[in-house]
């Protein structure tokens, strides 16, 4: 809906696409708050669900998975049936899927309920910026962008310490209960402020391709987590490895064989294209997916409360929105392969620094590698936004950006499934020939295995400490404890610093890959042109979200 310029100026307040600022800037405000404040409470719902490590890995990976998988399609319904439409399902699907995770009293319900909040998500994701695209124009559409962008980085900021406070002051259930005054506060202003747009040229979505490509996601990421628990030898993993590469297969072909598909293939003949979906995977899946364990070794090792984390995680957050602030500023004068490849590699370096953990170590050991690892994320996100569009034309941007967000998320769900495995299994193969060694019983050595390999060393050593008390008294109980205390904690520090080589190698190679295939050369182009509000803004909102 257009205005002109005078009334614009006269009546602004009364000029929707104030409004329709307001409710993406609410919608997607919510949706990074749900993503930051996860972690803190993973350890607490632990707990309180009786979790193992790979269910902790659901919790995040069924949401993951689910916006992956439809961000392109959600972008293709919301560009042919309108995209206010999409954005209110969106917002009405993530209310309900926050009340359900909340209310939730076992972990496979949490798990189905994270899933259904992806669905949600995806909608909102790829609408966000296709509404502020379609309303806004000339220099309040700067303005309108400058707003979201400031919306994401203040969300991300504050999110671990605000999640790590509902937490501890009140319980884990209300990292996802918050969401509902805000859901209903955007729906309000969605449903009778927000001026709706679609695309007239939109054509039907691949539902082939989703199929496909979700199916094969999903295998992949069921495969890795089983991995932790089973071996990596183990028929069903192998199976389901299997599985995903033909599914994969299938979806290439059927890419190519289709006049509109979900992911033109096309796209990867540049090399900017290319080396910016592999910045985005790079980015995901090492220090996103990392953060994960960090938490549950902050928690459940060094002892501290949820807000106690949040707070000492701030050092990642607030280095991380300084330095985007920067590099925001210095992408409208720095080639981005200037500023995407070396923030990798300082990413790199500061993986490196919180290497190094001993069992005695202090929570202050991570203090300088969040502060470097904070600065390069921040370098890397602003730019990456725009290498992910800059580089094709306008009516392919949309299609562009979506890719780009959806390798965020897949990033994410095979990062932290991966990283989950190996930290599992190099838990359990350092514990349990050391538990047996220490003489536990037989009955107990797998539980104890189970629980260490999760990260859970102290609620693990209370109960040995417990079982071993009952049979032969308090000093056979202490000594129980220091034991299985001893050992879990030596097992964990040494498969965390291993999953946090890891990350700091594919880090290093991300920033190589980086610098190497991104090239200015390969930008297009648009002064004087503005992009018309059409399907190329479709999915253009998740292209700054991670």
């Amino acid at each position: 809906m257009t205005h002109p310029a005078g009334e614009q100026a006269t009546l602004p307040t009364r000029d929707p696409k104030w409004w329709t600022l307001t409710a993406v800037c609410l919608g997607v405000f919510m949706l990074l708050l749900d993503i930051t404040i996860v972690n803190v409470a993973l350890p607490d719902i632990q707990t309180e669900l009786d979790a193992s490590l790979s269910d902790l890995q659901w919790v995040i990976d069924a949401y993951a998975l689910s916006l992956a998988a439809l961000l392109l399609t959600a972008g293709s319904l919301a560009d042919l049936f309108g995209r206010r439409r999409l954005f209110v399902i969106g917002l009405v699907i993530f209310t309900l899927g926050s009340i359900a995770c909340g209310a939730s009293q076992d972990i496979f319900f949490l798990q189905v309920a994270r899933a259904f909040q992806g669905i949600g998500g995806a909608a909102m994701f790829a609408t966000a910026l296709a509404l502020l695209a379609a309303a806004f124009h000339g220099k309040d559409r700067g303005t309108a962008f400058g707003a979201f962008g400031a919306t994401t980085g203040v969300a991300v900021a504050i999110g671990p310490v605000l999640g790590g406070a509902l937490t501890s002051g009140l319980s884990w259930r209300w990292i996802f209960f918050v969401n509902v005054p805000i859901c209903l506060l955007a729906l309000s202003v969605s449903v009778m402020k927000v001026v709706e747009s679609k695309d007239p040229r939109a054509g039907r979505p691949d539902w082939l391709g989703f199929v496909t490509f979700s199916l094969a996601l999903a295998a992949l990421v069921y495969g890795l987590i089983e991995a932790g628990k089973d071996g990596w030898a183990e028929t069903r993993v192998v199976t389901c490895f299997v599985v995903s590469a033909v599914l994969l297969v299938v979806f290439v072909v059927s890419q190519l064989k289709q006049r509109h598909p979900m992911f033109d293939l096309g796209l990867l003949r540049k090399p900017t294209f290319t080396g910016g979906l592999i910045a985005a995977f790079g980015v995901s899946v090492s220090i996103f997916s990392l953060l994960t364990y960090l938490v549950i070794y902050v928690q459940n090792v060094l002892g501290y409360s949820a807000v106690e984390t949040g707070v000492r995680f701030l050092y990642l957050s607030a280095a991380s929105f300084v330095a985007a602030a920067i590099a925001g500023r210095l992408s409208e004068h720095v080639p981005v392969k200037w500023l995407i490849g070396p923030g990798f590699l300082v990413l790199g370096v500061g993986l490196v620094l919180m290497m190094g953990i001993q069992d005695d170590s202090s929570w202050t050991h991570l203090i300088p590698g969040l502060l470097v690892s904070g600065i390069g994320i921040g370098m890397i996100n602003p730019p990456l936004a725009s290498t992910a569009v800059g580089v094709v034309a306008v009516a392919r941007a949309g299609m562009a950006s979506g890719v780009n967000s959806t390798f965020r998320q897949v990033g994410v769900a095979t990062g932290i499934a991966a990283l989950g495995s190996i930290f599992s299994q190099r838990v359990s193969d350092a514990v349990r020939p050391e538990l047996t060694a220490g003489h536990v019983p037989a009955q107990a050595l797998d539980g104890l295995t189970a629980a260490i390999s999760g990260g859970q060393v102290e609620p693990a050593a209370r109960a040995a400490q417990q079982a071993a008390a009952a049979q032969g008294g308090p000093s056979a109980g202490q000594r129980a404890y220091e034991l299985v205390h001893h050992v879990g904690t030596s097992g964990v520090v040494s498969s965390l610093n291993h999953i946090t080589l890891i990350a700091a190698v594919i880090a290093f190679a991300s920033g190589v890959l980086s610098l190497i295939l991104i090239r200015q050369k390969d930008f297009v182009d648009r002064s004087g042109h503005e992009a018309a509000p059409s399907a190329e803004d479709s999915t253009d909102g998740a292209a700054q979200v991670s």
